[in-house]
């Protein structure tokens, strides 16, 4: 008497998908139009889903990211999901210094002479490694750094 009842829910839940498919709600990129009206935040996205605005990125001050609020608000959207991330512009002299210091604590390291460059949180790692497990342990301790966006190479 159970297989019936069971074979009914499986069939009822597998003539429903296609139903529930077929009314997902378009999604329409927005990016574009924000970017015409003069928002500018890193990695912008912006997507309109049932009425509904969502805008992501990460912008380096609060106005920034209110801006966009502002230009969906004008654009005659009052359903507005702002997700853009706060965050200040990145310290590359910081996050260099914090990589060196964390390299010459690291004894495996010791007298690899490893030289570090940021840019944009982009560090760039650049020595004579003589083996693969300095570079290795030099790329993950730096990768674990905070406002370090990639880890780049120069080993030889």
């Amino acid at each position: 008497m159970r297989r019936p009842a069971i074979l009914s829910l499986v069939l009822a839940a597998a003539l429903s998908a296609p139903l529930y498919a077929a009314s997902a709600p378009q999604t329409n990129d927005l990016t574009p139009t924000f970017v015409s009206n003069g928002v500018s935040i890193d990695g912008l996205r912006v997507i309109e889903v049932g009425g509904i605005v969502v805008i992501r990125g990460r912008a380096n001050d609060a106005a920034q990211a209110a801006t966009a609020s502002t230009v969906a608000q004008t654009l005659g959207y009052s359903r507005v999901a702002n997700l853009v991330t706060v965050a200040p512009p990145v310290d590359d002299g910081a996050i260099a210094r914090r990589a060196e210091r964390e390299i010459s604590m690291h004894r495996g390291l010791d007298g690899s002479g490893i030289t570090v460059a940021s840019r944009d949180g982009v560090v760039t790692l650049a020595s004579k490694v003589a083996r693969s497990l300095q570079r290795d342990a030099a790329i993950a301790l730096v990768r674990n750094i905070d406002g370090v966006r990639e880890v780049r190479t120069d080993f030889r």
